[in-house]
């Protein structure tokens, strides 16, 4: 959670109350809960990821992709994302993004994000 900025960390959410992590050992899944609501996850021993819930809160502490409108209905339903569904109009991508870095999905038309995610390579060799 080191990787999120202080804007986060500096409002009531760490002093908030009970916080708590959850562990699911069948599908390795870690929550992190802070009066019960879900605000980071990770799973396996992958990096913490914040849920869409605190994403749609403050949506500039990840970076972001946009998805053209097309594509929007098969990443709801837990399609990959492929790169024609970022390079045709409608997608924007983020030149700053490196490969395997975690980053908000947005979709064209839309104002919050509908996933998050690993790039499997840089902006640049999309």
């Amino acid at each position: 959670m080191k990787m999120y900025p202080r804007k986060i960390k500096s409002r009531r959410l760490y002093n908030a109350g009970f916080v708590k992590v959850l562990q699911t050992s069948q599908n390795h899944l870690n929550l992190v809960l802070v009066n019960n609501v879900p605000l980071f996850f990770n799973v396996r021993d992958g990096p913490y990821m914040p849920t869409l819930r605190l994403l749609h809160q403050y949506p500039d502490i990840m970076k972001k992709l946009q998805v053209d409108r097309g594509a929007i209905k098969f990443v709801l339903a837990g399609a990959n994302i492929m790169c024609p569904g970022l390079t045709s109009p409608g997608g924007a991508l983020n030149d700053e993004v490196l490969e395997e870095t975690p980053v908000a999905i947005m979709a064209e038309g839309k104002q919050h994000a509908l996933a998050i995610g690993f790039t499997k390579m840089s902006a640049k060799d999309m």
